[in-house]
């Protein structure tokens, strides 16, 4: 039997699914309120005249498209990229022209749960627990990496929580071919309250955004804020995650889902 695991947030009110400064905003409209819109097109319609005297409900939303489960273009990270493979590099992707291709491929998750808040994750933790789950990655493979975030998903220190993905253990995954990935935690780099600890500790201002960064030499996309990867095996299925097509756009809301055969399920 295939099963179907939806790996996405809703965009909802009152969640703490962001900073403050840069949460969503739903403002609901029912169909108590929008006669006045349905008579736009039809001027001398009367609430009497519908049935239940109801018009249409709309949303109309406020929000960036970082909010909810999405996938960051390598425009968001650095305006050029592919450092490593063309000389100068070249003009990074925008969230539009992303390869279809690239996101309806087989996926693998790294299970990071066990790491404290603000570890940033190494290429060699990486080569682990591809080698604990026996797999070995191949060109196009979608990863996804489960911290202790995805189970704060909506306390207050979400946002704070999880481990992050270094620059080592970003390019490790490009180098062989990655493309797609994504984290549970609100960044793919580890929180930033830990990475200004860090900053202010050495003086080294390239340690800001490393995992991100590592896109100027290798574009490729991740997704940020999934959830249910604890219903997930380590491998054994796909992953389809197409990005809303925004004009240029550094990113685009998701609605990945993980899709696999399930063996229990035909009992």
């Amino acid at each position: 039997m295939r099963r179907y695991v939806d790996l996405s947030i809703c965009i909802e009110n009152e969640i703490i699914s962001d900073p403050e400064f840069a949460r969503p905003h739903i403002q609901y409209m029912t169909h108590a309120d929008t006669l006045a819109r349905m008579q736009r097109f039809f001027p001398d319609l009367a609430a009497d005249q519908l049935p239940d005297g109801a018009a249409w409900a709309i949303e109309k939303i406020t929000l960036t498209t970082h909010n909810g489960t999405h996938m960051d273009a390598p425009y968001h990270f650095h305006p050029t990229m592919n450092h490593d493979l063309v000389e100068g590099g070249e003009r990074a992707s925008t969230i539009d022209e992303i390869p279809l291709d690239w996101c309806f491929r087989p996926a693998v998750k790294l299970d990071f749960r066990h790491f404290p808040d603000g570890y940033v994750v190494t290429a060699q933790d990486v080569e682990n627990e591809l080698r604990r789950i026996g797999w070995q990655l191949r060109p196009f493979d979608i990863v996804l990496v489960n911290t202790r975030a995805g189970g704060r998903y909506g306390a207050n220190d979400y946002v704070l929580s999880g481990c992050g993905m270094g620059r080592e253990a970003t390019l490790y995954l490009l180098e062989r071919g990655v493309r797609v990935t994504g984290t549970d935690a609100w960044s793919w780099d580890t929180p930033f309250q830990y990475t200004k600890e860090r900053v202010d500790e050495t003086g080294d201002f390239g340690l800001i955004w490393e995992g991100h960064k590592a896109g100027r030499e290798r574009g490729y996309c991740h997704m940020e804020k999934l959830h249910n990867l604890e219903a997930l095996p380590s491998t054994g299925f796909e992953v389809t995650c197409f990005p809303v097509k925004i004009k240029g756009a550094s990113a685009g809301w998701t609605r990945a889902v993980a899709i696999f055969e399930d063996p229990e399920g035909e009992k």
